[in-house]
């Protein structure tokens, strides 16, 4: 048995005609859609808690919506909509965006399981950022995030599936026409594994550039990256090297004088 937490009114207290702070459901449909009023009680915070209502938490999570519809549609000269130019057919071949989408069925998968809707809500706002960065999305990395956040939110998710399965044959669902019908995705740890890092560049003590490379580099060629960087050559030319300490995936400090 799991007791849901009460949602007080937006003065921290219980809900109750008499103190004019109860919250009617159809107006926030009304105003924000049904999906966003699902997606708010869930991202409130942990399902057994009591949490206050704030109509601006309803507003930044309408306001997601709106962003991850952004990300896959594009409107047409007429006022219509159509499936945007940055979604494409092709095989994900983007490594940070095959990293992000599977972390997020993984987490989306996990937290769904044990009623944890918020933090699988703030995974899905994660990649939905990553997706807004890239140039291309490729269809099936995004039919995968629809279906994972399409519990929460199924109207707007089913809607980008219609537009997204006339527009990419092959994210056209395999089981049922529309995407509850869909299998769950299933994440593959392959991709989960970081294959860069960041390392700090230092002279002296003093960061001085960053640089991502393979997380399995050679300490002699990260060496060898480190002092052809532009930023450090401004600390070290016309200096004297005397020694570099590399610290494999973390750091390398040069010492010059």
């Amino acid at each position: 048995l799991v007791n849901q937490g009460l949602i007080l009114g937006e003065d921290g207290q219980k809900m109750s005609k008499s103190l004019g702070n109860v919250v009617s459901p159809d107006e926030v449909v009304d105003q924000y859609g049904a999906d966003s009023l699902r997606l708010y009680e869930m991202f409130m915070g942990p399902l057994t808690q009591v949490k206050p209502w704030q109509m601006k938490g309803v507003e930044g999570v309408s306001r997601f919506l709106a962003k991850v519809w952004r990300v896959a549609m594009t409107q047409t000269d007429n006022d219509g909509w159509k499936i945007s130019g940055k979604i494409t057919d092709d095989t994900p071949t983007d490594k940070s965006l095959l990293k992000v989408t599977h972390e997020t069925i993984k987490k989306v998968t996990e937290d769904i399981e044990k009623m944890s809707f918020n933090t699988a809500i703030s995974q899905m706002m994660i990649c939905t950022n990553a997706f807004t960065k890239a140039d291309k999305i490729p269809a099936v990395l995004l039919r995968d995030f629809l279906k994972c956040l399409n519990p929460f939110a199924p109207h707007i998710t089913e809607e980008i599936h219609q537009h997204l399965s006339e527009a990419c044959p092959s994210a056209k669902c395999s089981t049922g026409r529309i995407l509850s019908d869909r299998g769950w995705p299933s994440y593959k740890e392959e991709f989960l594994v970081e294959s860069e890092v960041t390392v700090v560049i230092q002279v002296n003590g003093k960061l001085r550039s960053k640089l991502t490379v393979a997380k399995d580099i050679s300490k002699e060629d990260m060496e060898a990256l480190a002092l052809s960087d532009e930023n450090v050559k401004q600390f070290t030319d016309g200096n004297t090297i005397r020694k570099v300490i590399v610290v494999p995936g973390k750091l390398v400090n040069i010492v010059a004088i």
